[in-house]
């Protein structure tokens, strides 16, 4: 909520056109992101005459503090939502970067994969404030990504399945 948002958007607002259409999904808990989101498509829309999103909302898979037994249950939760909604869009390309959302969309297009219905590749990006270690959504995801972006040096190091290409946002 935010942070993560501001993010992802300035990572979209360096892709071309062909990158359409965009499936934004969030926490149905996340009050600022849908503005975000909204404002940049609006003036995205006045580049690209062809600009394409939709808006999904999930439950939120984790709240900030929430304990680890709980967070299983409501990440199950989430990921009820998450697979019909996969199964509908079939993205070709999951680009995420952090936030709990983010974990039951990737293991749903997993799942899509591993049943042979579409195949979507995983591009994880590391929040720039993750300089020593990873998120715990990163911690999830660093095995099921196809491509585990950071952009932190010392975190290449320890990780060493990632890619650091700098500082990206």
């Amino acid at each position: 909520t935010g942070g993560h948002t501001t993010e992802i958007l300035r990572l979209l607002s360096c892709l071309s056109e062909s990158y359409s259409p965009r499936h934004y999904v969030f926490a149905d808990s996340d009050k600022m992101s849908e503005a975000k989101i909204r404002s940049f498509e609006q003036k995205r829309a006045e580049t690209f005459s062809n600009s394409q999103f939709t808006l999904d909302r999930i439950p939120r898979s984790r709240e900030v503090r929430q304990s680890w037994t709980s967070s299983v249950v409501t990440t199950l939760y989430s990921m009820l939502y998450s697979l019909p909604l996969t199964y509908r869009l079939k993205p070709d390309l999951i680009l995420c970067n952090g936030p709990g959302t983010c974990v039951p969309v990737c293991i749903s297009a997993l799942l899509l994969g591993l049943l042979g219905i579409k195949r979507a590749i995983i591009v994880y990006v590391e929040s720039i404030c993750r300089v020593e270690t990873l998120s715990l959504s990163g911690k999830i995801l660093y095995y099921f990504s196809d491509y585990f972006i950071v952009q932190w040096p010392d975190l290449k190091e320890k990780y060493p399945k990632s890619v650091y290409l700098g500082r990206i946002v």
